[in-house]
């Protein structure tokens, strides 16, 4: 049956509803950045497109050097004020967004189905854990910040375009509500649309939230080099992240960068195949592109076959395609596992990179065709990658080594113990790992070998919520730790002699995970 999209949810659509909820930072014919407590047209809209379908949609305001630092000059300003605002006016007015959040759920989950091409129920997800997330800590905050303060300048947030409201806004509606002035540029990428309707909705509560646009390179020197900054927070990739830390290293400001990592699956003496397979599944939800995604899985050879016998069905059910795209006007957006990559030049990346591996050696194991997506006649689908399998990826290919950040499984037999640690800690360090290993006591007498803050027992593992905490080992992280009361100590004072759980240049300092 020929595929429609669904009545009243168009770009158009979306974008007028913007227009509409939030007038004062959507107008007719662009979006605006947000400093000094004002909304301004400053800066020049960049050309963009939706990931989708590849059609128009609203770009980033790119302001220049000067600009910036005039907007982090005034949020220096809203720091010094905000910080004596008690601890209850704060409760009360983070209160108040989070219930304007709550009023426009549908319409910033469809900014990110257009933006960043999320399914819709991935998007929904990704609002909600926003909004439930930040309640929580209007919660539970008063026990955070005794004996603590906020910090001597404003938070200043970089973070990638995957997850814009359940990591990047959450943040930054905490760190309100610790008591400090909050900037975050926009990514480049994606998601400066639902960033800025959640500005607008947060800002008519008086909070101070600065929101800029602009090329990393021209805006680093002021947002993160600045020394009236008290903290940056990162979240990307290790290039980006590097390049942070560099500007950092001869300073004693305050940083939380989370990079990304190998994040591995290993599967050792194990005859628990339905759990696994329901796993496999799940973890190509959004396309594998989130920092907690298991792209790499670790098979001990002589388990080879049954693990095929569980791996190739479930990626055969995955589905992708348009998130938008329905059968009938009434019809339920449909039940995705993941739309399209960010853009089409990472689809083609990506591409390239798959078959780079398998001309190196690399065995194909399974690879998907768009021939099986959903998706509108004649829509563009350059942005979209079917899934993929290798099996033992070569050492010349960065899939042997990186996160593909996309659909793409690679696979690797081992025999021994030895060889199963080895293969699970080949990126430096990652942010969750896995073991699928019927013995309890082997699995954790080797999960204390593998790499990765996080390491789950025949159960996958994952950033988090409320008061689970998160960071990374090895080259998956630098700065403090985050998630529950690590979180609010991140970006607050406490004791001059205190030692923060993180990895910094003298030291690092693991909390129980």
């Amino acid at each position: 049956m020929s595929l429609i999209l669904k009545p009243g949810t168009s770009w158009h659509d979306v974008y007028s509803q913007c227009v509409k909820a939030a007038p004062e930072a959507f107008h007719d014919d662009r979006l605006l950045n947000h400093f000094g407590g004002e909304w301004s047209r400053s800066g020049e809209p960049m050309p963009a497109t939706t990931p989708v379908d590849g059609s128009t949609i609203a770009g980033p305001p790119f302001l220049d050097f000067d600009v910036a630092g005039r907007a982090v000059v005034a949020a220096v300003d809203q720091h010094i004020e905000w910080r004596n605002v008690s601890l209850a006016e704060r409760k009360a007015r983070v209160t108040e967004a989070l219930d304007a959040l709550t009023e426009h759920r549908d319409l910033l989950s469809l900014l990110l189905v257009w933006e960043i091409g999320k399914p819709w129920r991935l998007a929904t997800a990704d609002v909600d854990r926003c909004i439930e997330g930040v309640r929580w800590y209007v919660e539970e905050i008063d026990s955070m910040l005794v004996g603590r303060e906020p910090l001597n300048g404003p938070v200043s947030n970089i973070a990638s375009w995957n997850y814009p409201m359940s990591v990047l806004m959450h943040a930054m509606l905490v760190q309100v509500l610790a008591g400090n002035a909050v900037i975050a540029k926009a990514p480049t990428d994606g998601g400066v649309s639902c960033l800025t309707l959640a500005t607008a909705l947060a800002v008519r509560s008086g909070l101070p939230l600065t929101l800029v646009s602009g090329s990393g390179a021209e805006l680093a020197p002021v947002l993160v080099g600045s020394s009236f900054l008290g903290c940056v927070s990162f979240v990307g990739g290790r290039d980006v992240g590097s390049a942070i830390a560099t500007r950092l290293v001869d300073s004693n400001r305050r940083h939380v960068l989370e990079q990304e990592g190998l994040n591995c699956w290993g599967i050792w003496e194990t005859d628990s195949w339905d759990m696994l397979g329901t796993q496999i599944r799940k973890a190509f939800d959004y396309g594998k592109q989130r920092c907690t995604a298991y792209p790499r899985y670790v098979v001990q050879r002589s388990l080879f076959d049954k693990f095929l016998s569980v791996y190739l069905p479930a990626v055969r059910d995955v589905k992708f395609g348009h998130p938008l795209a329905v059968a009938l006007p009434g019809d339920e957006l449909p039940e995705l596992d993941f739309g399209p990559l960010i853009n089409d030049a990472k689809a083609k990346e990506l591409g390239d990179v798959v078959d780079e591996a398998v001309r190196a050696g690399g065995v194909p194991l399974y690879r998907g065709s768009l021939d099986s997506g959903r998706f509108l006649p004649g829509q563009q689908t350059a942005a979209y990658l079917a899934p993929v399998a290798i099996l033992d990826p070569p050492r010349s290919s960065v899939l042997h080594h990186a996160e593909p950040f996309g659909p793409v499984d690679t696979i690797v037999l081992v025999d021994t113990e030895a060889e199963l640690l080895a293969a699970m800690n080949a990126s430096n360090g990652a942010l969750v790992a896995s073991l699928a290993c019927d013995d309890e006591a082997t699995a954790r007498r080797l999960s204390e070998d593998v790499q990765a803050f996080k390491v789950g027992i025949n159960k996958p593992r994952s950033r988090g919520d409320r008061d689970e905490v998160f960071g990374g080992r090895g080259a998956s992280w630098r700065g403090a730790f985050v998630g529950g009361s690590l979180l609010v100590r991140a970006v607050t004072e406490g004791l001059p002699d205190e030692r923060m759980y993180g990895n910094f240049p003298s030291y690092s300092l693991y909390p129980p995970t």
